[in-house]
């Protein structure tokens, strides 16, 4: 199963846009890893057409809040509709066996022990600035979490995290990953030759 793991940045906030659809922002770099490949790459918006064939060949893309910010967002750029592909939101997966959100770096923290190099508004301040390596880098740091993430829950049915209590215990979220890899029989073929 070809899997693409991947996370957005933006040019912009919501409140710089008075809104808060992610539709209404700007795509300053998308970042991937493409598990046919084992590779880690980078695509600023002039490169998107080098991103949608990869894309169209995947089996299921793999996100942290990609079915509410991600796809719709990158949606908004291609000519197809992303939605057609699997999607894999370990947020949703999440949310749904504890009724609450919670944030990638409390899960990386607990079962990785590892934390996120930075965050999205200074990913907004790197692009206004003109860092567009410091971007791809902490962009590409997020994918590699979501990833590792990913792949301990497949591993072992389940992640963690520290509960915001008194006591800050680790506790885990029990995941039913039985199905997560299990094909959808769907194709894109927009970008791809005839």
């Amino acid at each position: 199963m070809r899997k693409i793991t991947f996370d957005v940045e933006t040019r912009n906030l919501f409140q710089d846009v008075n809104s808060t659809e992610s539709t209404a922002l700007d795509i300053s770099v998308v970042c991937i890893h493409d598990s046919a490949t084992d590779q880690y790459t980078s695509y600023l918006q002039e490169d998107f057409g080098t991103l949608w064939p990869i894309l169209e060949q995947a089996d299921m893309l793999v996100t942290f809040n990609g079915d509410h910010f991600d796809i719709p967002l990158l949606n908004k750029y291609y000519s197809g509709d992303l939605t057609k592909i699997k999607s894999l939101d370990l947020l949703v997966e999440v949310r749904n066996v504890l009724g609450k959100r919670i944030k990638l770096d409390t899960i990386a923290e607990a079962t990785l022990g590892i934390k996120k190099s930075g965050h999205g508004l200074e990913a907004v301040t790197w692009w206004k600035t003109g860092e567009i390596d410091k971007i791809i880098k902490y962009c590409i740091d997020d994918v590699k979490i979501t990833k590792d993430v990913y792949d301990y829950a497949m591993k072992n049915s389940k992640l963690k995290y520290k509960d915001f209590g008194p006591n800050g215990q680790i506790r885990d979220i029990k995941l039913d990953t039985s199905n997560w890899e299990k094909k959808n029989d769907s194709a894109m073929t927009f970008t791809l030759p005839f």
